[in-house]
């Protein structure tokens, strides 16, 4: 299957030379893939950089630009809608991600039928962040798997393999992908979550803060856990008497 990795970035200037080459790196056995970054309206030198990068032996390496900063799930679905992969893989632009775990979750990816829906997530279990960032990722960890029943403990790790088809199916909203798991879920598709590498920042700074975070949470997962209640399953019977 076709790889393309999509990587939603912004201001993420002085993470793309170190990032890049540690993906390339890592996917040498791979003989098809892509790099797609998305940049989301950053106001550094990240567009520069990547295009840069793409003319250093990188052809590998393309780039797709907002105009103005649209949000991480909005990239999200640029990324995907512009890759050629069947398979889609996810990472935060910061570097906090190992590529080196990238090929672990392929391994799991390709055990399942090329039609089927699915998500490999990646599972921080030793998390380089604050004691409370941590504390506040593992109370909203608990709530959102409780109500949701995702079968994910932590789905803010950006690290993730899941087929393009499988994400064009599932309704768009802003900050979406904080609930794929759930949302690929609904699909009646089966998570595999494997605990991966967490690395400390090493530029830039965190987009996020606990307000911002809390304050869609909520909204949002009160938007899936409707949506998880409305959907329903169809299985289609094969009638070979009548031709469609």
């Amino acid at each position: 299957m076709t790889i393309s990795v999509v990587i939603p970035a912004k201001n993420e200037q002085d993470n793309i030379q170190p990032l890049v080459t540690e993906i390339v790196t890592a996917l040498m056995a791979v003989d098809n893939y892509e790099i797609i970054y998305v940049d989301d309206g950053s106001d550094d030198n990240t567009y520069a950089n990547i295009r840069y990068m793409a003319k250093q032996g990188y052809p590998q390496l393309k780039v797709v630009r907002h105009r103005f900063s649209a949000g991480q799930s909005t990239a999200i679905q640029t990324g995907v809608r512009f890759a050629k992969g069947e398979l889609i893989v996810t990472l935060d632009a910061d570097g906090q991600n190992d590529p080196a775990d990238i090929p672990s979750l392929l391994v799991q990816a390709r055990q399942f039928p090329p039609t089927s829906n699915f998500c490999i997530a990646g599972y921080r279990k030793q998390r380089k962040d604050t004691l409370w960032k941590r504390l506040q990722s593992r109370v909203a960890n608990g709530i959102r798997s409780k109500i949701l029943n995702d079968d994910t403990p932590d789905t803010g790790c950006g690290l993730k393999v899941f087929p393009r088809h499988t994400f064009l199916q599932i309704p768009y909203f802003d900050h979406m992908h904080r609930f794929l798991p759930a949302l690929i879920r609904r699909l009646g598709g089966t998570i595999v979550v494997i605990a991966v590498n967490h690395r400390n920042r090493e530029f830039g700074r965190s987009k996020y803060t606990m307000l911002g975070r809390l304050g869609v949470g909520i909204i949002d997962m009160a938007g899936v856990f409707w949506l998880q209640r409305r959907q329903r399953h169809a299985e289609v019977v094969k009638d070979d008497s009548v031709s469609i």
